[in-house]
């Protein structure tokens, strides 16, 4: 008698594997700021409500709901004492995809829509409002998902992220300020970009963090852009300008390469810091449960 191998279960998604979204249901994006909007939600505000996590104390006064006297201390000082809570609010997470050309080089288009769709996994099994936009400069406009809660709007969420192609040659700061024109609500915003582009990112940080919006920028580059290799003479071609430049073999160009891009991350880096947000390089080689469960997880984006 022969026994049938189990059914393998099929996936929930083509863009995260179902060990791989099982563990990150249980994982929350974890910001600094906790920019909040004033519906309910899982993240703790900064001014008093009413929640189950306990606070502080302050002297009664009239008119106070008497539910939150702590009779224990009445019963002992004979004089009344109100409870006060931390209160819970709703965070609007935006996922910002960059779509452009550029991104379709060596992988880090497809990393894009697979980390977009973790985090988006991870705001709305915690309640949270998620919305996400993409952005490639066809005609100057966005694709954008409208805001969705709950754990029923994966659906949605996932063939909205499975259906956004690559094209076009928009920067990615172009991109922000796009999104920035349709978004509503306080919270995060999680861009997704190789962030390889001549335009001005201080003025998009600036516009987010006056959105009331912490930056999480996540670049994802090609294995080849972080450890180049030139063993002959090169012309390279600009997938988004079509400008080339001809190169020849040395390690000096790559040395020189090297010292420009690192000089630029720290540039982004630093940019994103003095307004409060955050930034992460990560290969679009390395294994997607790398990047989520020990690059995320040690630098304290996610909890």
């Amino acid at each position: 008698m022969e026994i049938a191998p189990a059914p393998t279960k099929a996936r929930v998604t083509s863009l995260l594997p179902n060990d791989v979204l099982a563990r990150v249901e249980r994982l929350r994006i974890n910001p600094q700021k906790r920019y909040t909007n004033r519906s309910r939600g899982e993240h703790v505000a900064q001014r008093s409500g009413s929640s189950i996590e306990f606070k502080d104390y302050r002297d009664y006064s009239d008119g106070d709901d008497i539910r939150f006297v702590d009779w224990n201390i009445f019963s002992r000082l004979h004089r009344p004492y109100i409870k006060l809570f931390h209160e819970e609010e709703e965070m609007h997470i935006v996922l910002l995809v960059d779509a452009s050309n550029s991104m379709k080089f060596e992988g880090k288009f497809e990393r894009a829509k697979e980390l977009a769709a973790a985090f988006g996994v991870m705001g709305l099994s915690g309640t949270e409002k998620v919305s996400i936009c993409a952005f490639n400069q066809r005609e100057g406009r966005i694709t954008r998902l409208r805001p969705h809660t709950g754990r029923s709007s994966r659906r949605a969420l996932f063939s909205f992220i499975e259906q956004i192609d690559a094209g076009g040659d928009g920067p990615v700061d172009v991109g922000i300020e796009a999104m920035l024109r349709e978004h509503r609500g306080r919270g995060c915003v999680v861009v997704l970009s190789d962030f390889l582009t001549q335009g001005d990112l201080r003025r998009s940080f600036n516009l987010v963090y006056s959105a009331g919006l912490e930056l999480f920028a996540l670049q994802v580059l090609g294995p080849t852009e972080l450890e180049p290799e030139v063993n002959n003479d090169l012309r390279l071609v600009d997938s988004e300008t079509g400008l080339t430049l001809d190169v020849s073999s040395g390690g000096d160009i790559v040395k020189l390469y090297q010292e420009y891009r690192e000089a630029f991350q720290r540039h982004v880096e630093a940019l994103a810091t003095s307004r409060n947000g955050r930034m992460l390089t990560t290969s679009a080689k390395d294994p997607l449960e790398y990047v989520l469960f020990d690059q995320l997880r040690r630098r304290a984006w996610i909890r």
